[in-house]
Parts: C-alpha cells; structure tokens; sequence
C-alpha cells in the first residue's frame, strides 16, 4: 500500500506519548509517504517523541484547560479538512477520547468510521480498507471505504509493534478550534486516578490471570501472589469482573484489554472465545486447568491439567524458595 499522506491522532498522560498512539504510528509510517498528529494540548509537549515515531508535523490546539478533548479536536479538524484537503487516511485508536473525537468528526463531515481495525489493507487510497475480526476474534472481515475523504478508522489497541523511526523533533503548527457554542460548555471538574502497583496489564512482559476455576472472590490472592514474584501484571476473564471479584480494569478481552506479552499465564480460565480475542497474541501461553478439554488448551504452548488451588501454591513456594 502506498498513500500520501495519514493524520494520527496523538493522546499522552502526564506529558508521555500513549503507547496506543506509537502502536499506530508505525503502521502509518509503513503505509503512507508522509504522516501527521494532530493533538488537543501544547504540541511541544509531545513533539519530540511523536518525531521520533515518524510524524513530521504535530497539528496542535494549544492548552485546553479543563475542556473535554473531544469538542474542540472534531471541531478544529472539520475546519481543517473544509479548509485544506484531507488526508488519505484519519486513525484512531480505540480509547474513550479516540472514540469520542471519531464520532464527532464523523458526524460533522459525513462520512463513516469503521472501527475495531486491526490491520490496514490496500492497493493506494482509492482501495483503503481496515480488517477487523467479528464473531469473538473467529474470522475477520476486510470492509472497504467507498466514500468521500477523510476516511477514518478506529484501531485496536496491540494490533501493531510500537517502533521508533530514528527521527528527529516533529514541526508544532496551530490547528485553529472554532466557536464551538454550547457544545464546548462541559468541563472536567475531578480525575480519579486507580491506584495501582507494578507493571501495567496492557504493556506488561508477563501477565498472570485468574478465571472462576479460582472458585471464590478471596482465592485471587493467589494470582496477585503470583503476578508480584514474577513481576507481572495480574488479570482476569471477564466472568469473575462480572462476578464483583476484581474491577473492570483487570478484565483481558474484546470486551476488556488487549495484551501481547512475553508470557501470559491463564489460572482457571477455560478459554472462552471472548477471553482468548484478548490474548491469543501472547508469545508464550501457559494453562493451568482441571478440565484437560477446556478450550484454553487449544492455544497453550505448555498445558498443565491440575487443580489451581494446589498447582499455584506449588509454584509460588517454589519461586519464594529461589
């Protein structure tokens, strides 16, 4: 494939690059001749490391205070594109201002999102199409955009390798927000941030999750044991974060997070489809399970038919010992 030019939208948290923006970067630099961000805050912030990845120009508000980044983002982009040509290519990534910035975008200049992408396909931009996978993770399905410029898409987060180019510090330029009305009225009163130890489940080198084979609420010590002697990530299915046992946030899925570590170990996870969307990347897969027919096995690079309740304890003792 071989476009122009691609526009990324670039999120960061406490002045760091998000790693869902680096993931998308490097396939946009794979794809298209020249790549772009655009960003709601003070380009120079986040210049240096988006130039690193590839974007030339970083297209920039300016300080949004406590504004919603969804609002002024859209709006400064329609006027841009009604202004000057629109780029081949608008990706996202799937995160909850990345959805909000799509769909407003979409909505103002008409034209269509297909989101949940995990790979970009195509001959040049009259041909782009995103694949996304449908019926838990079991098919993919390549849909095309047939439609008028800018045509964007929403990407899954681990669906590409984070790389840097090697380039040097991107260009800031204005990208001018328009009287947004009553829609830019909404503010950000508190940011609650969870409170949390160790690695992150989605960037983790190693992941150790727990499933309703753990049997109860109070047996999850074991995985969190477990994760802190390997200095892992703890997660979950998303039938024991619906069960109350742990938040939402622990939750590996479509429906949850998507990881890609070095090494995931499944406790007492069958293997649902649903779970396995959100894993199944892994380089090395270790199950742990009594069921020797559980799904989860399907995909395991080392299987272990045992009963969590004495396999992990075992293998904590034995790593305390080390």
């Amino acid at each position: 494939m071989s476009l122009d030019k691609v526009w990324v939208f670039a999120e960061a948290y406490d002045g760091k690059v998000k790693t869902i923006t680096l993931e998308i970067l490097a396939k946009a630099r794979e794809i298209a001749d020249t790549v772009e961000c655009f960003y709601g805050g003070a380009g120079d912030d986040v210049a240096t490391e988006l130039g690193a990845h590839g974007a030339e120009t970083v297209y920039a508000t300016g300080e949004l205070g406590d504004q919603l980044v969804g609002p002024p983002v859209a709006a400064a982009l329609a006027a841009k594109f009604e202004a000057d040509e629109a780029p081949d290519l608008v990706m996202f990534g799937t995160t909850y201002d990345g959805r909000d910035v799509a769909g407003r975008l979409s909505a103002k200049v008409g034209v269509p999102v297909i989101t949940n992408v995990v790979d970009v396909v195509g001959e040049d931009a009259d041909d782009v199409a995103g694949v996304e996978p449908v019926f838990g993770g079991t098919t993919d399905v390549t849909t095309k955009f047939t439609g008028e410029r800018p045509r964007i898409l929403l990407v899954r987060p681990k669906s590409f390798a984070a790389e840097p180019s090697g380039g040097g510090e991107a260009d800031v330029e204005d990208l001018e927000v328009p009287d947004l009305g009553a829609t830019g009225a909404a503010t950000v009163l508190e940011r609650h941030v969870e409170e949390a130890s160790g690695p992150k489940l989605e960037e983790a080198a190693i992941v150790v999750s727990g499933g309703r084979g753990l049997g109860d609420k109070d047996k999850y010590e074991l995985i969190e044991q477990l994760a802190k002697l390997l200095k892992a990530a703890p997660g979950a299915s998303r039938a024991i974060v619906d069960a109350g046992w742990v938040p939402y946030s622990y939750q590996v899925g479509q429906t949850g997070k998507v990881v890609k570590p070095s090494v995931y170990i499944a406790a007492g996870i069958s293997g649902a489809t649903q779970h396995m969307v959100g894993m199944k990347g892994s380089k090395y897969i270790i199950a742990i399970n009594k069921d020797k027919e559980a799904p989860i096995f399907s995909i395991a690079d080392l299987g272990i038919v045992g009963d969590v309740h004495k396999v992990l304890p075992k293998l904590i003792e034995t790593l305390q010992s080390r």
